[in-house]
């Protein structure tokens, strides 16, 4: 899967993937990271990529020349996805990762300043779609770029160690992730729970579901309601009535 990333300050994009699980990735061609500064297709000898906005107000805001050029450098997969990060964009999850995966490139565009000219969200590509990682504010787009590029790879094949190791990840179906243990099995008289040291898979299972459930409920109480509406299994059924 490509990435190619539209943003002022790509040694950011590039840094942070040249660790860890992405920097793997992108040696086993699981992925390719490619970062375009919009400033190496201004049209003046300043490289000046934004201006004060019409109307007066505060702050910068980018213009829509070299962010057009930009974009149109960049070579389109035919399954190809542009994505404008902004926190007026629909909200991130966990299934909108695993949605991205079916595309064989993405184009994550960045903002900065007071963000974009109004012309790149509705004339730079038909198929753009505006998305948000919360209902917060960053200084630019980088680190939401990152955080797309980061959660998407990993439910890519070859990604991981072991492919299934992101499907019981919190949020992966809907509930939150389990309680997780490794040795010594007591310290300081804190111990990991019984069960995970018997060996029956079989109950283990049920343990860990039942955890997933139950911290569900407790912490994320609209994750919970709405892992109620969905359609159960009888053991999840079993679980809740036990936990009622």
């Amino acid at each position: 899967m490509r990435f190619d990333v539209l943003t002022l300050f790509p040694e950011m994009i590039e840094s942070a993937c040249a660790h860890s699980i992405l920097k793997r990735a992108q040696e086993q061609n699981v992925i390719e990271i490619n970062a375009v500064n919009p400033r190496d297709y201004t049209e003046n000898k300043h490289r000046k990529v934004d201006d004060t906005p019409y109307g007066g107000g505060f702050g910068m805001v980018l213009m829509p020349q070299p962010m057009f050029d930009a974009y149109a450098s960049i070579k389109k997969d035919e399954n190809y996805l542009p994505v404008l990060l902004t926190p007026q964009g629909k909200t991130y999850n966990q299934k909108t990762a695993a949605d991205f995966t079916k595309y064989s490139q993405l184009i994550l565009i960045c903002g900065h300043y007071e963000g974009f000219d109004e012309r790149i969200r509705t004339e730079l590509d038909d198929k753009l779609v505006e998305l948000s990682i919360g209902d917060f504010v960053l200084t630019g787009g980088e680190l939401a770029a990152i955080t797309v590029i980061d959660s998407v790879t990993r439910l890519l094949d070859g990604a991981l160690g072991h492919d299934e190791s992101s499907l019981g990840d919190t949020f992966s179906d809907g509930l939150l992730e389990y309680p997780q243990y490794t040795k010594p099995a007591d310290y300081k008289g804190s111990c990991v729970p019984e069960v995970l040291l018997n060996g029956n898979h079989a109950q283990i299972n049920k343990w860990r579901r039942t955890q997933q459930i139950l911290k569900t409920k407790e912490k994320r109480p609209d994750l919970y309601e709405k892992f109620l509406q969905s359609n159960l299994s009888k053991e999840d059924l079993k679980i809740i009535k036990s936990l009622s």
